[in-house]
């Protein structure tokens, strides 16, 4: 419906000609001042969905009491985009659980800065340093955990945050508790195991009576696992080169960090929340502040939110977080002392950190920030050296006879060096996807999982260098052994 068809309809011949006039004054100035608002939000998510190819976004700008929506594009099952689609929403979790954790605080439950092992006598690790753990350590990502002594890219996943606290027992730390910072899901996911143990629910029953229903977001929910089904959720897309698909997320662990479904209808209450002026009865303005302040050594990161910076003509500063899922992403950021906010869900990978800048650039009238995807060209380029490396090994297959009889009747033949180079691309192939996430790092082939999820172009071109260049080098040898067996 446009704004005219939501007007009464009058006879022209009997409404006073004066008053006409001045009505339709008033509806163009009111249109004018209406409009381009609305308007520019809108070409700012067409902006970005050309530049990704999102399949489906909504999007909100919050400003004072007034919220501006943008609904594009479509979900999983081919619907149209609506504030009530539901959207993982993948790290913004982290926000909920950390207010979680602040409402126990609240209750006398526990301190920030408690030693995690005296709520949890369960968590114990290989390093004597984890009795030193806070809570706040966990919740600004300074405990000392870290990807390089605890994988998190385990197949298949722990799916309770009581089993990923288990699992710590023969893992180190790779610092001093507060001594340093550096993002880590687990660190969630033991935050997640505080709350059930000392409220006795289940993480998600918490978050959906303590937190969810007492500001209204009725259409928020959580799961252990990243790719648990949950009822009404549709599927999240892989876009490659502008080609997008509906497929399942990859599996994970996500109780805690990253568990979290939700709606934009839901996630503008929960923004109001965080700003102060929705339930406000529910969490005291000193906690709510504490939440939202950088910790020391934390390298920005809040507890659940984390400051992000700002170009000299943005507003003076931000609070945000986002979330990133091989099929879901989204970000929200809002500025405590302009009131404005900014708020996307999308369904397949992307930047939509740049998405919401934008929309606040445009809210405020400060310059946007350019938007490219650098994964087109990456992606260009490893189809052109997947096609590349195709022919090439193809060609050393159908031509693997003559270079068995060119070796042969060869007087040094140097074989081993002749074979190095398609050892080589087998070898590539095999542990491209493990080094590209972990350089340097022990071979895992648990990343070629995450490689097929995250960059599906990149595992065609390490899958087509090990299978063909295997078929070339077996053939090569085959034919080089029968060859010498004619002879004789």
């Amino acid at each position: 419906m446009s704004p005219g068809d939501a007007l009464p309809r009058f006879d022209v011949v009997c409404f006073p000609r004066h008053l006409f006039v001045l009505a339709g004054v008033f509806a163009a100035v009111l249109l004018a001042w209406t409009a381009p608002a609305h308007a520019g939000g809108e070409r700012v998510v067409d902006d970005y969905r050309s530049v990704y190819g999102t399949p489906g976004v909504a999007a909100a700008v919050i400003d004072g009491s007034s919220v501006e929506t943008i609904l594009a594009g479509r979900d999983g099952n081919g619907a149209a985009v609506t504030a009530r689609t539901p959207f993982r929403i993948a790290s913004m979790s982290k926000s909920m659980t950390a207010t979680a954790v602040m409402l126990l605080v609240e209750r006398g439950r526990v301190s920030l800065d408690d030693p995690v092992v005296k709520v949890l006598p369960d968590f114990r690790m290989a390093d004597p340093r984890f009795a030193g753990v806070t809570v706040r350590h966990l919740l600004s990502h300074t405990s000392g955990l870290s990807g390089s002594t605890n994988n998190e890219y385990v197949f298949p996943p722990p799916r309770a945050a009581q089993e990923i606290v288990a699992e710590l027992a023969d893992k180190t730390l790779a610092a001093d508790p507060g001594t340093r910072a550096e993002y880590h899901n687990t660190n969630y996911s033991i935050a997640a195991r505080i709350v059930e143990v000392l409220s006795g629910k289940s993480f998600d029953a918490f978050l959906h009576t303590e937190l969810f229903t007492p500001l209204g977001m009725t259409g928020t929910g959580s799961t252990p696992g990243c790719s648990d089904g949950a009822e009404g959720l549709p599927s999240g897309y892989e876009v490659v080169l502008g080609v997008a698909v509906a497929v399942p997320e990859m599996p994970g662990m996500c109780v805690g960090n990253g568990g979290v479904i939700s709606t934009l209808d839901d996630m503008v209450r929960w923004l109001r929340f965080n700003q102060g002026t929705l339930g406000a009865d529910l969490l005291s303005a000193r906690s709510l502040a504490e939440l939202h302040t950088a910790q020391p050594k934390a390298d920005g990161y809040a507890l659940g939110w984390q400051a992000r910076s700002v170009p000299a003509d943005a507003p003076p500063s931000l609070i945000a977080h986002g979330g990133t899922l091989a099929t879901w992403t989204g970000d929200m950021v809002f500025s405590p002392e302009k009131g404005v906010a900014a708020l996307v869900l999308t369904n397949s990978g992307g930047d939509p950190s740049l998405l919401t800048a934008n929309l606040l650039a445009e809210r405020l009238g400060t310059p946007a920030t350019p938007m490219s995807n650098p994964l087109t060209l990456v992606n260009a380029i490893v189809l052109g050296l997947t096609v590349v490396m195709a022919a090439l090994l193809v060609t050393a297959i159908v031509r693997a006879r003559r270079w068995a009889a060119r070796r042969r009747a060869a007087r040094r033949p140097w074989l081993v060096l002749r074979l190095v180079p398609l050892a080589l691309v087998v070898v590539l192939g095999a542990v491209l996807p493990a080094q590209i996430w972990d350089p340097g790092g022990p071979l895992n082939l648990q990343y070629w999982i995450v490689t097929a999820w995250l960059m599906p172009l990149l595992a065609l071109f390490s899958l087509t260098s090990c299978v063909l260049g295997a078929v070339a080098l077996g053939r090569r040898l085959w034919l080089f052994r029968r060859a010498g067996d004619r002879l004789v």
